[in-house]
């Protein structure tokens, strides 16, 4: 199915659509499987949103076909290379599309809890405070290293002293999709990120 085309999408009348020109590589495909599930771990661990509010977000966007339900969605976020006990699915260009629209629909809806934490993290930062100790800051940052750990392929490094930083990178970055155009600047995240 193609995005661009779907009858009745909002999609449809988007006539600068992110992705126009810049589809993946297979080899970028990977690096943007990875990408778009810890990208989506954060926007989880900041909001505590769950599988339900992805596929309500999916069918607002009438992209049900592609993440029709949790089964689905689950087999699509295991695609991860970084995944443990990754499943048999491949995610192709289409789904990551969907998944990159479905984000940035949920970073908008969440935009205030997440320019709050990033106000915070400003703050911590300029006074010299450990962003942990705030207590926003610190939830999130326990939600995101529990959900990592559980979730992701077994790593010695991976401790709080090594994810705090990604997890505070995604937050940042999830305050830029939630913005204008942040489709766009998702999209074109993931494929830069891919070229390294």
């Amino acid at each position: 199915m193609e995005l661009s085309s779907q009858p009745g999408s909002n999609v449809e009348s988007n006539s600068s659509l992110p992705w126009q020109g810049t589809d993946p590589t297979p080899q970028q495909l990977q690096s943007i499987k990875a990408q778009l599930d810890l990208v989506l771990l954060a926007l989880e661990a900041l909001t505590g949103l769950g599988s339900e509010a992805m596929l309500a977000a999916a069918a607002s966007l009438n992209l049900s076909d592609l993440l029709s339900d949790r089964v689905n969605l689950w087999r699509l976020r295991q695609a991860s290379p970084l995944r443990k006990g990754q499943g048999r699915k491949k995610l192709d260009i289409d789904e990551a599309r969907a998944l990159v629209l479905v984000i940035t629909h949920l970073a908008l809806d969440h935009q205030a809890t997440i320019r709050q934490s990033v106000t915070q993290l400003e703050t911590a930062l300029d006074q010299g405070r450990p962003p942990h100790r705030i207590a926003l800051l610190g939830n999130y940052l326990d939600a995101f290293v529990n959900a990592y750990q559980e979730r992701m392929e077994d790593d010695p490094t991976a401790t709080a002293d090594t994810l705090n930083p990604l997890a505070l990178k995604l937050l940042i970055d999830l305050l830029f999709y939630s913005g204008p155009g942040g489709d766009r600047k998702l999209w074109l995240a993931l494929l830069d990120r891919a070229k390294t």
